[in-house]
């Protein structure tokens, strides 16, 4: 029972740019907060407090020449084991995201229980896989009290883990009930969707018949599929196609994870992609998530090998030594082409190149991209910029330097087109009654020069 002097207790907002999430215009205003709610939003609240808040117990903040926004939602992260390892959760909390979704690119902890998985589920980390249900999961996270919401989606390639004996291959009927019945669960326990990453060797096998059975399932929650399409080189329209089949044929949203046109001879065929996101738009709801660099991370493989992009490791299990260090160089230290390093260095993490700052400028400003930073290195020693400050840099680099967009759809691409699409309720939005997810930033440059964190700058 809360004595008087905590009773009534709220903070005030006061002064700032409100800008609320929705992309509309911004309005200087006061944003009051009560508990875990937004209590109220206009102007000279402290003069007309609602009733219940006590004016003595009311901490005001400063906020001229400040942005109010709705907290930010990371769209993209693989941060499923790191919320319990380390929820102080710095690198997202200073960006100002105070929700991730996990569990995209086909990866997610739930629901999956082993003493030592393997890859790609151990880029979160071999021995994380400890709960079998999404209730499991979702209990830890409760305990661990991470400094951000999470919003968790269940892997394609987990379930098939969970239910196969073999992945070179498309799952029986019984294997599809299966990962059906685990679905269901998971969706019942508070997932928000499924996703998939059909581009991983563990998931290729598996025909589109086999994942829209299981976004159906999603579909009859109101989730999301989100997928790492098949492809994102020379037969991205084919997948992207692909992905959209399987989203329509299952009636659920679909969000295409971290688009690009990966590899020298597809870059510029956004000029291509992007109008097909359009006219599938026509049919099904759509979105896409991006992150604001010219480099990304992954895991390596061969085909990625090209000897003319250029690629870091960030992290190696056999190798550590090689961690932060160029393949190129690697490779002349062992006296072995680039492919032949590769090969030897399995399990390993790199950061290569994707299409220029055109390229980049294009993604960011198309009108259904969401932002998500799409670090694979949550659990490496060396860490990856995107990981860091991606979500700066969208209003550093394209809303302040490149004017791409307004500050208001900056922060709407951030916020409420991530809360709708992604089925995330009472988050993304400034208004009375809604959660009280909120940041407050300076939109102005630095006064002093910042570090480049970006190949590309």
């Amino acid at each position: 029972m809360a004595d008087d002097g905590e009773r009534g207790a709220a903070t005030l907002l006061e002064g700032g740019l409100i800008v609320d999430g929705s992309g509309g215009p911004g309005w200087n205003g006061d944003v009051l907060l009560s508990g875990d709610r937004i209590a109220a939003l206009g102007e000279g609240l402290r003069l007309r407090l609602p009733e219940g808040i006590a004016a003595e117990a009311l901490e005001v903040i400063d906020c001229r020449a400040k942005v109010i926004a709705p907290g930010f939602i990371d769209v993209h992260t693989h941060d499923d084991a790191i919320v319990l390892r380390d929820p102080v959760c710095l690198p997202k909390i200073s960006q100002g995201i105070t929700t991730v979704v996990t569990g995209n690119c086909g990866i997610s902890l739930a629901p999956y229980r082993t003493p030592e998985a393997q890859p790609p589920l151990t880029l979160l980390g071999a021995d994380s896989f400890r709960h079998a249900t999404m209730a499991d999961y979702r209990a830890a996270v409760e305990a661990a009290q991470p400094a951000l919401n999470v919003a968790a989606l269940v892997g394609h390639t987990t379930l098939r883990f969970a239910t196969m004996d073999a992945l070179d291959r498309a799952a029986t009927d019984d294997e599809r009930a299966r990962m059906g019945a685990l679905l269901e669960a998971c969706m019942i326990d508070g997932a928000h969707g499924l996703s998939s990453g059909l581009f991983y060797e563990q998931a290729f096998a598996a025909p589109a018949e086999e994942v829209t059975a299981l976004a159906r399932i999603v579909a009859r929650h109101g989730g999301v599929y989100a997928t790492h399409l098949r492809s994102e080189m020379e037969s991205i329209i084919e997948a992207m196609h692909e992905a959209g089949d399987t989203a329509f044929g299952a009636g659920a949203p679909l969000v295409i994870s971290h688009h690009k046109c990966a590899g020298p001879a597809n870059w510029g065929r956004t000029k291509q992609t992007l109008p097909l996101v359009d006219a599938l738009a026509d049919r099904q709801e759509i979105a896409l998530d991006v992150y604001p660099y010219v480099a990304g991370s992954t895991v390596l493989r061969e085909d990625l090998v090209d000897g003319v992009i250029d690629i870091l490791i960030t992290w190696s299990d056999p190798h550590p030594g090689t961690t932060g260090r160029m393949l190129a160089d690697i490779a002349r230290e062992w006296g072995v082409d680039q492919r032949e390093a590769c090969r030897r260095g399995k399990a390993v993490g790199l950061g290569w190149r994707h299409p220029g700052e055109v390229a980049a400028q294009r993604l960011g400003g198309a009108a259904r991209a969401l932002v998500g930073e799409k670090a694979l290195v949550p659990n490496a020693c060396f860490s990856w910029l995107s990981l860091q400050g991606a979500f700066p840099r969208v209003f550093a680099r394209y809303w302040r330097d490149r004017q791409l967009f307004t500050l208001e759809q900056a922060v709407h691409k951030m916020t409420g087109m991530t809360a709708r699409n992604m089925r995330i309720a009472d988050r993304g939005l400034l208004r009375a009654g809604a959660m009280a997810d909120v940041v407050v930033f300076d939109p102005a440059p630095s006064p002093t020069p910042r570090p480049t964190i970006s190949p590309s700058a």
